[in-house]
């Protein structure tokens, strides 16, 4: 009698491990199932995520000119305004300097502009802007390129009041070559500027604009000791 109820003891034992064991693998298979499904999801969600490939070039000294030459045929806007902090700023980019106004359409496009700041005002003289210590900004320079524009300055233009015109890079340039991120509009005749310097557009409306900017108080190296923001640049035709 004792030896029969071990024999079903036993089998109870037996059976209940057996069912355990048949219930924890079914979860383990359960759980590998969601885990290979979340890693195939995430790896999907990764593939879709990849950064698209650029459109345009980094841009260079050697290939600058090429892509300029190709991209103002086929930009041929020559209208922007700059929405600043003191109001906004209407120019006319001019045609017949067409690697300048090329140059000035691309990095609008390019969202380059967006909180640059005018970083050197001289009251009655100019306002320079198109830079900043902003370090997103300097990404934004890395990114589209380092290259300079050669100067066009047999035009017929003057710096006259309100004309917008390239300054030249910093870096030892005997021939004045154009700093492309950069720009200054003129508040009086400057005519010792010219030959130097290319024009490539000016102030159609907003020049008073210009003169308000130049009227705040700046440092020893006429940078604005309150920031003077461009918020965004547009193009309007």
């Amino acid at each position: 009698m004792k030896r029969l109820f071990f024999i079903v003891i036993s089998m109870c034992l037996m059976n209940c491990e057996d069912k355990q064991s048949r219930k924890k693998t079914n979860t383990i298979t359960s759980d590998s199932l969601a885990i290979t499904q979340k890693k195939e999801h995430y790896k999907s969600k990764s593939a879709s995520q990849k950064t698209p490939k650029r459109e345009y070039p980094i841009l260079t000294e050697n290939n600058a000119m090429d892509f300029f030459l190709q991209y103002e045929k086929e930009h041929k806007e020559n209208k922007v305004r700059l929405v600043t902090d003191f109001g906004n700023i209407d120019i006319l980019l001019f045609n017949e300097t067409k690697f300048h106004r090329a140059n000035f359409i691309y990095l609008i496009k390019q969202g380059y502009f967006d909180n640059t700041q005018f970083y050197r005002v001289i009251e009655n003289y100019i306002v320079q802007g198109g830079s900043t210590d902003d370090r997103d900004v300097m990404k934004r320079r890395r990114k589209i390129g380092k290259y300079l524009l050669p100067t066009d300055t047999k035009r017929g233009f003057k710096h006259d009041r309100g004309v917008i015109s390239m300054p030249s890079s910093d870096i030892d340039n005997p021939h004045k070559l154009a700093s492309p991120y950069e720009f200054f509009i003129t508040l009086r005749d400057v005519y010792q500027l010219d030959g130097d310097y290319t024009i490539f557009g000016k102030v159609i409306n907003g020049l008073d604009v210009c003169d308000k900017i130049a009227e705040v108080e700046t440092d020893d190296g006429d940078w604005p000791l309150q920031n003077v923001y461009i918020r965004t640049v547009e193009i309007i035709e």
